[in-house]
């Protein structure tokens, strides 16, 4: 189905458009099944997933309504995915450390271990392991804002060990597991705002790496900080980020062609994903959403998704979503405005050209 006869179905509430698809609200974070009873969303607001757990890996939540999660698709193949996705769940509910191995999904659903990977890629944008490491993560996470210990979320959660988790927690949680838990608390973030070519310029870091970085004006750019990391200590730090700020005004400034700095970030695994394939446009070059959604998932189709990846990027220009743009050549949209998107574009187009 189009993405345009999918939104009939919505909004005819059609019956035979059950299990075919869900379709998700970005401005509740609710996903709900076609012939949902709710209230219709805005089409702008709205995005579309062929498996309610694709909806579930960008961080939507079923509507208790509707509950979109218990619907049967007709399609064999999905159902076959969905088949993964619930016994990876199971595994992990009784303690597994890690996902099955392809080939014990594979005899369990059919198939060769090969077309279920390039089939569960296809519909969900991430490999089966992949879902099984952000599934295991996003059990970490309720825990830890629940109020269990790190030891009882880890275990809960499925690591066999603690260095199991802390050896990965900077690439999948973002600071380390006692910071992020319960909004940021006990976690110390540093931040200097300071005159940059494009206005006001903040960066915020951890003792890892740079885990915000904004453009406007000061009382909004702490305002910002704040409501992402309510519970941190946040405090002004000039001396210690005075070599990274320097670091991204030096780029602004067109000295050096990008601002390679640690990162301290946390996003679902497609998020990641996406950032991953943001760092890897050099610059002065830029590719469409389309481009972006083939090379993550193999579907130009889910350049929406892609669009929302780089929309919840909190440390743009050091990942550069100002690099993706439309498939038409327009610039689409940009947190910071589309005047700052092309005058980044240019200037980094203009460095290319003197320098190579």
């Amino acid at each position: 189905m189009t993405d345009h006869s999918r939104w009939q179905a919505v909004q005819g509430r059609d019956g035979a458009a059950d299990g075919r698809f869900v379709y998700a609200v970005t401005s509740t974070g609710i996903y709900c099944r076609p012939t949902c009873a709710a209230r219709r969303p805005l089409r702008r607001n709205v995005r579309f997933f062929d498996l309610p757990e694709a909806a579930e890996q960008e961080g939507f939540r079923a509507c208790k309504r509707c509950r979109p999660a218990e619907s049967i698709s007709p399609d064999a193949t999905v159902r076959r995915v969905r088949e993964v996705c619930r016994f990876i769940d199971q595994e992990l509910e009784q303690g597994a450390d890690g996902a099955p191995t392809l080939a014990v999904l594979a005899a369990r659903v059919g198939g060769s271990p090969h077309h279920l990977q390039r089939t569960f890629k296809r519909l969900l944008g991430v490999t089966p392991a992949q879902y099984g490491d952000s599934r295991r993560l996003a059990r970490l996470k309720a825990g830890l804002k629940q109020g269990d210990s790190v030891t009882e979320a880890l275990y809960d959660a499925g690591y066999g060990a603690a260095s199991r988790l802390y050896e990965r927690s900077n690439a999948q949680l973002g600071m380390t597991p006692a910071s992020y838990a319960r909004g940021g608390k006990g976690a110390r973030i540093g931040h200097a705002i300071t005159d940059s070519p494009l206005g006001r310029l903040m960066v915020a870091a951890t003792a890892q790496g740079v885990c915000f970085l904004s453009l406007g004006e000061d009382a909004h750019l702490i305002a910002e900080l704040e409501r992402e990391y309510p519970l941190a200590e946040i405090v002004p730090d000039r001396i210690v980020l005075g070599a990274w700020v320097a670091t991204v005004v030096a780029y602004l400034e067109g000295a050096i062609p990008h601002p390679n700095l640690p990162l301290d970030v946390r996003g679902t695994a497609f998020q990641r994903r996406v950032w991953q394939e943001l760092m890897q446009i050099p610059a002065g070059v830029t590719r469409t959403y389309s481009e972006l959604a083939e090379r993550i998932s193999g579907n130009p189709g889910a350049r929406r998704a892609v669009a929302r990846g780089c929309a919840t990027n909190p440390v743009s220009l050091i990942i550069p979503c100002h690099r993706v743009i439309r498939g038409d050549g327009g610039l689409g949209g940009y947190r910071w405005g589309l005047d700052r998107k092309r005058a980044l574009l240019a200037a980094e187009r203009e460095r290319r050209a003197m320098f190579g």
